[in-house]
C-alpha cells in the first residue's frame, strides 16, 4: 500500500513534467544582442570646432543646447513653412502609404500568434439515400430501402510549439513591424525636409525676380538715356544696341525664373496632398539665415536617426528567421481529435448514443532532404551577416551626412560674407563707370560690363543664400529632425490589438 501511494506521486510528477515541456517547449535560435555602433571617442563633431572656431559666419550651437523635439521646422521661424509642414502631416499620400504598410506589418502579429492556438473546424452535413431494388439479398441486405444520415462533427488539430518555431516566427513579426514603424518616420522626415527645401528654394526665386526686375528697371532707363543721347546727336548707336542687348538678356533671364518657382509650387502642393492648379506660395524674397541648430555630441546619433533604428531591428528579425530556421530541423507533433454527432434522425442526433469521436497524436519528421534545411539556415546566417554590414554603414554614413551638412552650412555662410562684400563692390563699380560714361570718358561697352558684373555678384549672393538654407534643413535632417529612439513603438506596443485611435493619431 505505502509503495503505490508512493509511484502514484511520482507518476504524476513525471506526467505534468512532460505536459510543461510539450507546453512550453524550448527556444532555438542564438539570442539577439543588438551590435555595438562603431566607437565614438570625439567629444563634439568634428566640422563643429576644427576651422571655423574663431571666424565669423554660422556656428552650431552649443552641445548642452535643448535637442530639436517635435516640429523641428519651426526653428527657422516661418509661419508659412509651419502651417505647410502641419498639411504635410496630415495628407501627404506616402506618409499614408507607409502608414497602411505598418499597419499591415502588425496584422502579420497577430497571424503568426494565431499558430499558438488549436484549429476548430466544423463540417455538418446530411445524406439521403435510397439502395438498388434490382439487387439480390445476398447482394444487399435491404433492397430498395431509403436512408438519412444526419452528422455534427467537430475536428480539432493542434500542433504544439516544442522548438519554438512559433514563437521566433511572433518574434520575427514584431521586429519587422518595428522596421516599418521606423520606416515610416524616416520617409516622414524625408518628406519634411523635402518641402522646407522647396520652400527655401521658392524664396530664392522670389529674390531672385526681384534682382532680375529691378535690373530691368535699370536697364530700361540705360536704354531711354542712350536713345535719347543718340537722338539729339550726342550719342552714337552702337551704345543704344548694346543698351537694349543687356536690357532684353534681363527680360529673358526675369521671365525665366517663373519656370522654376512654379516646379517647386507644385511640388510642395503634391507633398501637402493638393492639386498644384489650386495651390500658391506666396511672394516674399527671401530675408532668412539659418539658426543655431543643436547638435548634440556624436554619441547621440545613433539614437536619433530611424534609418539606423530600422537596420539594427531588421537585424533582430534576420536573428529571429534563424530560430525558424533550426527548428526545422526537430520533429513536428500534431494532436488531432474529431468528435460529434452522427444519426439516422434528426430527433435523436444530440442524444448520447449518436456521440462518435477519434483522438490520436502524429509526429512529423523528414528524414532526408537533400540538406535542403542546411542550406536554407546558411542562408538565413549570411543575409544576418550581410544585414550587419549594412547597419554598421548605416551608421557611419550618417555621421558623414552630420559632417557634411555642418561644414557645407558654415562654408557657404562664410562665402555669403565675402559676397556680400562683392556686391557692394561691384555696385560701386557700376555707379563709378556710369558717371564715367555720362561725362564721356569711357564708352557705353564699360558701363554694360559694370551692369553684368553687379548682376552676376547679385545672382552668386542669391544663390549662395538658398544653398545656407536647404544646407541647414539637411543638417536638421541628418541629426534625424525631432525624432529618438525612444518614439519606436516597442514589441509589445507593435503586438498590441490596433484600435480606431491608431487610424485617428495618424489621420
Amino acid at each position: 500500500m505505502f509503495e503505490r501511494n508512493h509511484r502514484v506521486p511520482a507518476f504524476l510528477t513525471a506526467a505534468a513534467l512532460a505536459l510543461l515541456a510539450m507546453l512550453g517547449g524550448c527556444r532555438l535560435g542564438p539570442p539577439y544582442h543588438a551590435p555595438a555602433p562603431p566607437a565614438v571617442t570625439a567629444p563634439n563633431y568634428k566640422e563643429s570646432t576644427v576651422n571655423f572656431q574663431d571666424t565669423d559666419g554660422w556656428k552650431v550651437a552649443s552641445p548642452q543646447d535643448a535637442m530639436l523635439k517635435g516640429k523641428w521646422w519651426e526653428v527657422f521661424g516661418d509661419p508659412e513653412l509651419n502651417a505647410l509642414e502641419d498639411q504635410l502631416n496630415i495628407n501627404n499620400q506616402n506618409l499614408k502609404e507607409y502608414f497602411e504598410n505598418y499597419m499591415a506589418a502588425r496584422a502579420t502579429i497577430a497571424e503568426a500568434r494565431s499558430l499558438y492556438w488549436p484549429t476548430i473546424t466544423g463540417n455538418p452535413s446530411w445524406n439521403r439515400s435510397k439502395s438498388s431494388g434490382t439487387l439480390s439479398n445476398s447482394a444487399q441486405a435491404n433492397p430498395g430501402k431509403q436512408s438519412t444520415i444526419w452528422n455534427m462533427p467537430i475536428d480539432v488539430s493542434w500542433t504544439p510549439d516544442l522548438w519554438g518555431k512559433i514563437r521566433n516566427e511572433v518574434r520575427e513579426a514584431q521586429y519587422a513591424s518595428q522596421v516599418s514603424a521606423a520606416d515610416l518616420e524616416n520617409e516622414k522626415l524625408t518628406e519634411q525636409a523635402s518641402l522646407a527645401e522647396y520652400f527655401f528654394e521658392i524664396r530664392g526665386q522670389d529674390m531672385l525676380q526681384q534682382i532680375l526686375n529691378q535690373t530691368v528697371a535699370a536697364d530700361q532707363k540705360s536704354v531711354d538715356y542712350t536713345q535719347a543721347q543718340y537722338d539729339t546727336g550726342v550719342g552714337d548707336r552702337i551704345s543704344v544696341v548694346e543698351a537694349k542687348t543687356t536690357l532684353e538678356s534681363a527680360q529673358a533671364a526675369a521671365t525665366n525664373v517663373g519656370l522654376l518657382r512654379a516646379q517647386y509650387q507644385h511640388a510642395i502642393a503634391v507633398l501637402i496632398g493638393k492639386i498644384p492648379t489650386d495651390f500658391s506660395v506666396s511672394v516674399k524674397p527671401m530675408v532668412f539665415t539659418p539658426p543655431s541648430i543643436p547638435t548634440g555630441v556624436p554619441s547621440q546619433l545613433v539614437e536619433r536617426r530611424p534609418d539606423i533604428a530600422a537596420a539594427e531591428r531588421t537585424l533582430a528579425e534576420e536573428n529571429a528567421v534563424i530560430g525558424v530556421g533550426y527548428g526545422a530541423f526537430f520533429p513536428q507533433v500534431t494532436i488531432s481529435t474529431n468528435g460529434g454527432f452522427e444519426s439516422s434522425g434528426l430527433t435523436s442526433l444530440f442524444t448520447w448514443p449518436s456521440r462518435v469521436w477519434s483522438i490520436g497524436p502524429s509526429i512529423s519528421q523528414v528524414i532526408f532532404d537533400g540538406w535542403l534545411y542546411q542550406a536554407e539556415l546558411h542562408q538565413y546566417e549570411a543575409q544576418y551577416n550581410a544585414d550587419l554590414a549594412t547597419y554598421r554603414q548605416t551608421v557611419l554614413t550618417a555621421f558623414q551626412q552630420v559632417e557634411d551638412s555642418m561644414v557645407a552650412t558654415r562654408t557657404y555662410s562664410q562665402q555669403i560674407l565675402h559676397q556680400q562684400d562683392a556686391v557692394k563692390d561691384a555696385q560701386e563699380y557700376l555707379n563709378l563707370e556710369t558717371v564715367r560714361y555720362n561725362t564721356g570718358v569711357d564708352p557705353y561697352v564699360d558701363v554694360m560690363i559694370a551692369e553684368t558684373t553687379l548682376l552676376s555678384n547679385e545672382e552668386t549672393l542669391n544663390a549662395l543664400q538658398v544653398e545656407e538654407m536647404t544646407s541647414a534643413v539637411e543638417l536638421v535632417q541628418t541629426l534625424g529632425g525631432g525624432w529618438d529612439r525612444s518614439q519606436l513603438p516597442t514589441p509589445a506596443q507593435v503586438g498590441a490589438k490596433t484600435t480606431k485611435a491608431d487610424y485617428t493619431r495618424q489621420h
